[in-house]
């Protein structure tokens, strides 16, 4: 008996390109001359560097240590040698330079130890979420969020359902398709990790009814496990691969609005991440390279399993340079963002390397006032007004815009892609919620810094108050005498009266003293008096 599915609203049918780039095998990693990878691939706290410069590595030694709960590891992709730790050009539209460890390989490719669990079961969760995190796994359908974390059930409520995302629904992109038909069942094996983590008692797989290989190769896989799981093909609508749409047309429920999955019962992973977690638990390789679809204006559109750190422009050789390059997305057409250089490297986000050139990408039209048509609301999949959005992030209201649930906008581009008026609708929504980051961010710390002023004034009050009544309450309190106080009070006087008799002593000493020196000064005054002299007996007196 087939599920039940239901629908979302809105959502749009561009072109696919899809046949352009699943027809081929994926091509092994490349390996360049240099890696950078950035400290800052995952949501959270950047990790924490753990070598230095000219420190030898090897493939798969952790270089940056996790920071926080909310962070990842990151591991060397290919053993060298460690030639910077600086700042880098980040992959993002905005090229921004952020803290990147800068390998030299050396060919040998050579792997550090593994701590491979394939009995996971034998593990406790705690014990296999810490390897998970020290493996560097993060969700790799873009939000790159730290795994070990999602695989935390809740203790309300649990996750009774877990559903794997194998939709893929942006446009040119096929990374999760091509890797669902060469490793389905090492999919699953990461996906049974994931339901003993969880505990869920439902499990379902979604994916889009135009990958008919990959729908028989997860049934086939899933045949295998020792628990039930449903394989369901959804009707091919952009954007079905977003969570929450992908849970409303799987069970007909929906998020509140500010709410997570969670808050349901409901857990979703991508394809992707179930089978870097199988390669993290039963092969104890941590999360150092991912699928990567290279498409568009290249000679041979192809899926790399790309080293994370390789530029993309290496990819791009690999697939065959073109002439008429006009830029590169990371991602899609529809919410991917364009890169400041092809130099920047591959990170774990980077699902595709879209090459763009005139005839595939030209430039939009320049954009007109809104006509207030209402299009983009029709093809809203999260049910917002995106033109009255647009109109609050444009004014710089965003007390308004938060009022009409901006943060609920998944950023997939459907109301830019029908406005006939070529507004870039997704760029003002992104301007406005990094705005309100900003002042939330500015508001923590004026308010930290009031805490800890009105904290001060209130320890000092506290202190001269304290001091207060100590005075106080020995001035007040009656003096009474012990004997340990009339024994110390006695011990005092003998001591007093010691003192004074030693004083005395040497007084009369000196005394003394000062009596024999006048007696020897008298002495010397008497020795240095002049004589009255002798006089001489006379002479006797002549004879004649």
């Amino acid at each position: 008996m087939s599920r039940e599915l239901f629908s979302f609203n809105g959502g749009v049918c561009p072109a696919e390109h899809k046949n352009e780039s699943n027809t081929r095998p994926i091509h092994p990693p490349p390996l360049p001359k240099r890696l950078v990878i950035p400290l800052r691939q995952h949501m959270g706290t950047q990790a924490r560097p753990i070598v230095a410069v000219g420190e030898r590595v090897l493939k798969g030694q952790m270089i940056a240590a996790a920071e926080g709960v909310i962070s990842a590891a990151i591991h060397a992709s290919s053993s060298g040698t460690v030639h910077a730790i600086d700042m880098q050009t980040l992959p993002h539209t905005s090229g921004l330079r952020d803290l990147c460890i800068t390998i030299d390989t050396d060919g040998l490719d050579e792997w550090a130890p593994l701590t491979p669990l394939p009995d996971y079961r034998a593990c406790n969760s705690d014990q296999l979420r810490t390897h998970l995190s020290d493996s560097g796994l993060v969700g790799l359908g873009g939000a790159v969020f730290p795994s070990a974390v999602k695989l935390e059930a809740p203790a309300e409520m649990g996750c009774p359902t877990l559903i794997l995302n194998g939709a893929e629904c942006e446009p040119w992109i096929t990374c999760d398709d091509v890797l669902m038909r060469h490793h389905a069942p090492q999919i699953v094996q990461g996906m049974a990790v994931m339901q003993h983590l969880l505990g869920s008692k439902e499990v379902l797989i979604g994916i889009e009814d135009n990958k008919r290989e990959a729908l028989a190769a997860m049934q086939s896989a899933a045949a295998t496990l020792d628990f039930a799981v449903e394989v369901i093909a959804v009707p091919t609508r952009y954007p079905s691969g977003g969570d929450k749409q992908l849970i409303k047309t799987l069970t007909g429920r929906e998020v509140p609005s500010g709410k997570l999955s969670t808050d349901i019962g409901i857990q979703v992973f991508n394809v992707a991440t179930a089978y870097a977690l199988y390669r993290a638990v039963f092969l104890g390789e941590p999360l150092i390279s991912r699928v990567v679809t290279v498409t568009g204006h290249v000679l041979r559109p192809q899926n790399i399993a790309a080293l994370i750190g390789t530029s993309m422009l290496t990819l791009i050789q690999v697939a065959g340079e073109r002439e008429g390059r006009s830029g590169v997305l990371m991602g899609g057409p529809m919410m991917g963002m364009q890169m400041p250089t092809e130099h920047v490297p591959v990170v774990k986000a980077t699902n595709c390397v879209l090459v763009k050139s005139q005839p595939l990408f030209p430039p939009l039209p320049r954009a007109l006032p809104c006509i207030r048509c209402t299009r983009c609301a029709e093809a809203c999949p999260a049910d917002l007004q995106p033109q009255e959005l647009f109109r609050f992030a444009k004014a710089d209201d965003f007390d308004r815009a938060q009022a009409y649930h901006l943060f609920d906008c998944i950023e997939c581009g459907c109301c830019s892609y029908v406005c006939p008026s070529h507004i870039p609708l997704v760029d003002f929504y992104r301007y406005a919620k990094s705005e309100i980051w900003a002042q939330q961010q500015a508001q923590q710390a004026a308010d930290l810094a009031r805490e800890r002023y009105e904290f001060r004034l209130f320890r000092q009050a506290r202190e001269k108050t304290e001091k207060a009544n100590k005075i106080a309450a020995r001035a007040t309190a009656p003096r009474t005498v012990t004997t340990t106080d009339a024994d110390s009070q006695a011990a005092k006087q003998a001591l007093i009266a010691a003192a004074i008799a030693r004083v005395q002593a040497k007084k009369a000493i000196a005394a003394s003293r000062n009596v024999e020196t006048l007696i020897a000064q008298s002495q010397i005054a008497d020795t240095d008096t002049p004589r009255e002299p002798i006089p001489l007996p006379s002479p006797p007196p002549k004879t004649s």
